[in-house]
């Protein structure tokens, strides 16, 4: 069902779900190390953005140059990320993590801008593509989430393609920093892997469907995202109180 919850999220609006997996896998799960859950969910989401990549890309949604010249910055920024991570404690991750959720929520509630798509990639947009997946995967890498929220609109600034195009794009990106990081948490022994294949399993069902959904309802995503940025901001508070709180 958690799984569910992320490939939906993942598929439908691009972002947003990643963000819940390590709360998830923590507080209704039941992993104890902060760690642990990083890595574990840094695994899922990156299977499941894989998985879900599929439909959008049989649909003629991902814009590959694009895709391949932002995670080429972002997977060595999701390296040092996820290093500096594994540093930091746990309990101290917890609260940064849980005032990221806010500041997503944020960003999330300002809306996207749209975009016809009908722009060609040149020279001159790779330089902000590469500085955005640095960026962008270094985030991704620290806190063990795919960092949609920020790739989406980072590919639309930077190349101008159609919303619908970032999303579908932004799964390959996703992809790519969470393994990174899953594999830089698993050389130190903190992925749980028979937790992070049953959440894949859930993640590929509702990713599915969160794409079939992303067709069939983009007049309304914009809906759906200040919706989720709720729940965001609820479990980033519980997060807080459970962190600081004695």
């Amino acid at each position: 069902m958690c799984g569910s919850l992320v490939g939906f999220s993942l598929a439908l609006i691009g972002g947003g779900g990643s963000i819940l997996a390590m709360p998830l896998l923590l507080y209704v799960v039941g992993l104890s190390n902060p760690h642990e859950a990083i890595g574990t969910s840094a695994l899922a989401v990156a299977t499941n953005a894989f998985a879900n990549l599929l439909p959008h890309a049989r649909a003629g949604h991902v814009r590959w140059r694009a895709a391949f010249a932002f995670a080429a910055t972002g997977v060595l920024g999701a390296y040092l990320g996820s290093s500096l991570g594994k540093l930091i404690d746990g309990r101290h991750l917890l609260v940064l993590f849980a005032l990221l959720m806010l500041v997503i929520a944020a960003l999330m509630l300002r809306g996207r801008h749209a975009h016809d798509g009908k722009v060609q990639l040149h020279r001159n947009m790779f330089p902000r593509l590469g500085a955005a997946g640095f960026a962008a995967g270094g985030l991704a890498g620290f806190f063990g989430i795919g960092g949609g929220f920020l790739i989406v609109p980072s590919l639309v600034f930077a190349s101008g393609m159609a919303i619908i195009e970032a999303i579908g794009t932004s799964l390959f990106c996703v992809g790519a920093f969470g393994l990174t990081a899953a594999f830089n948490y698993a050389a130190s022994g903190w992925v749980a892997w028979s937790m992070a294949w049953k959440f894949v399993a859930g993640g590929m069902a509702g990713g599915w469907l969160g794409s079939w959904v992303a067709e069939k309802l983009s007049a309304v995503r914009g809906m759906l995202s200040m919706l989720f940025a709720a729940v965001i901001v609820a479990v980033a508070l519980f997060m807080l109180a459970k962190s600081l709180l004695p």
